[in-house]
């Protein structure tokens, strides 16, 4: 198969993983950065810690790749607007006009009805390819009430029963 061809069936193979979307934020002491990404998981336990992988194009990528700390704030339902707010063509401060953005005693905005914060000193990163993997050791997790989170499946945003009844209908 040729590179070509794995990428585009990469590209259809990732289209039916089902993962929950994030705003992440940082800043730099005087400005403040948000970039909505799937690309989140738990990485250990022990110590209780996540990563992140940012694309190196992202405006965000620079004040990582610096060493800032950062927020992963994991969307509800309700907030599919901010998501979409801060993946397309509006950047910097601008991605931060709606929303109930706040900032934590060391500068990182978040989101206060986020369905969790989760707050993270960068401990590590390891470039490849076209991003960057940025390890967080988790700070402080501020976790919302009812759990009801946005999720991206097959190129649009859903709900976990809309995904399930997906699941059930193939």
């Amino acid at each position: 198969m040729s590179q070509v061809d794995l990428k585009s069936e990469m590209l259809q193979a990732m289209r039916r993983l089902a993962k929950s979307v994030t705003i992440i934020t940082s800043s730099d002491g005087q400005q403040r950065f948000a970039m909505s990404a799937t690309a989140v998981d738990s990485l250990s336990t022990e110590p209780p810690s996540l990563l992140i992988c940012v694309n190196k194009t992202a405006s965000l990528h620079e004040v990582l790749e610096d060493g800032a700390d950062f927020c992963v704030n994991i969307l509800g339902l309700e907030q599919e607007e901010l998501s979409q707010l801060c993946s397309g063509p509006v950047k910097g401060e601008a991605r931060f006009v709606r929303g109930n953005w706040c900032s934590s005693k060391g500068g990182i905005p978040y989101l206060t009805d986020a369905q969790s914060a989760i707050f993270c000193r960068q401990d590590g990163k390891f470039s490849y390819g076209t991003h960057t993997i940025f390890i967080g050791r988790i700070q402080q997790i501020h976790n919302g009430g009812a759990i009801s989170p946005l999720i991206y499946l097959d190129g649009r945003y859903t709900t976990t029963s809309e995904a399930a009844a997906l699941a059930v209908a193939c």
